[in-house]
C-alpha cells in the first residue's frame, strides 16, 4: 500500500492513521498536502465529534520523509506547517494516540492535537538541529506552550530523545498507558469528550489557544444553542444530557 493517510468514522470518532509503515510512519510530500483537506471534511462532518491521530501499528511517526528534503526543504517545511495548522485550527477535539517514535514532524502533529495519550514505551524528539533545519516559528511557540521555554530549548538544541515519563512531566503528554490500555483508554476517554457539549469545547479550544475576538460571537452562539437549557435540565432531572449544537456549517444542527 501506497504512503497515505487512512481514515474511519465510527461512534462519533474520525480516526486518523499515518500509514507509511517501511518508514516508521514519515510523512511524505503527499501526506502533509492531503492532511489539510481530509480535515477540513471531517470538520464539516456532523457525524465527527472528535479526531483520534495515531500511526500504523507500533509506530506515531519518526518524521518528515528525509529524501522530500531533498529538492527543497524550504517547501517540505511550508507543506508540513500547513498541515500543522490545520491540525491545530480544526475546530472540535483532536487526540494523538502515540506509540513507539514521535519524531520531527510526528512531534509536530502531535503538539499540534489537542491532548496526547502515549504508550509507555514512547519516545519524543524534536530532531532540526540534526539536519540544519530552522524549526518553524509556529511550531516552536506551539512547543513552548506546552513545555515551557527551558525543555523546549532542551528539545531543539539538542534533538535528543526522551521517553514517555519525561514527557509526562514536561507537559508534552497528557497520559501515559501501559501498552495494552492505551487502546481501551482513548476509546474510554473519546466517548466521554462525545458526550460533552461540543458548544463548550469548541469555544474553549479557541479561547485556550489565544483567541481574543471571539467573545461576542460565543456568547450569540451560547444563546441560541439550547445546550445551556439541555444541560441544566438534564442535570435536575438526573439524566445524560442530549446536546444538540454543531460547529457552524457541519449539519442542520448547526446554530448558525
Amino acid at each position: 500500500m501506497e504512503p497515505q493517510l487512512l481514515h474511519s468514522v465510527g461512534d462519533g470518532i474520525a480516526t486518523v492513521v499515518i500509514h507509511h509503515p517501511a518508514k516508521r510512519n514519515a510523512m511524505t510530500a503527499g501526506m502533509w498536502r492531503a492532511l489539510p483537506t481530509l480535515l477540513d471534511g471531517l470538520a464539516a462532518d456532523p457525524a465527527v465529534r472528535a479526531v483520534v491521530l495515531t500511526g500504523e501499528g507500533d509506530t506515531f511517526c519518526a518524521g518528515a520523509d528525509i529524501s522530500t528534503l531533498r529538492s527543497s526543504s524550504d517547501e517540505a517545511q511550508g507543506l508540513a506547517v500547513r498541515a500543522e495548522d490545520a491540525l491545530a485550527a480544526f475546530p472540535k477535539p483532536t487526540l494523538a494516540a502515540v506509540r513507539g517514535y514521535c519524531v520531527g514532524g510526528g512531534a509536530q502533529l502531535a503538539a499540534a492535537c489537542d491532548l496526547r495519550f502515549a504508550e509507555a514505551g514512547a519516545l519524543f524528539g524534536v530532531t532540526p538541529a540534526k539536519l540544519g533545519i530552522v524549526y518553524p516559528a509556529s511550531a516552536t511557540r506551539r512547543l513552548v506552550s506546552l513545555v515551557g521555554p527551558a525543555t523546549a530549548k532542551y528539545l531543539l538544541f539538542s534533538g535528543e530523545l526522551i521517553d514517555a515519563e519525561r514527557a509526562l512531566r514536561t507537559g508534552l503528554v497528557d497520559e501515559v498507558l501501559a501498552g495494552d490500555e492505551l487502546d481501551k483508554r482513548v476509546a474510554e476517554f473519546t466517548r466521554v469528550l462525545t458526550a460533552r457539549s461540543l458548544l463548550t469545547q469548541a469555544a474553549a479550544k479557541e479561547f485556550a489557544n489565544g483567541r481574543t475576538d471571539r467573545d461576542t460571537h460565543w456568547a450569540e452562539q451560547a444563546r441560541g444553542s439550547g445546550d445551556t437549557a439541555e444541560g441544566v435540565a438534564a442535570f435536575l432531572e438526573r439524566r445524560p444530557p442530549r446536546f444538540t449544537w454543531t460547529t457552524p456549517g457541519s449539519g442542520p444542527a448547526s446554530a448558525g
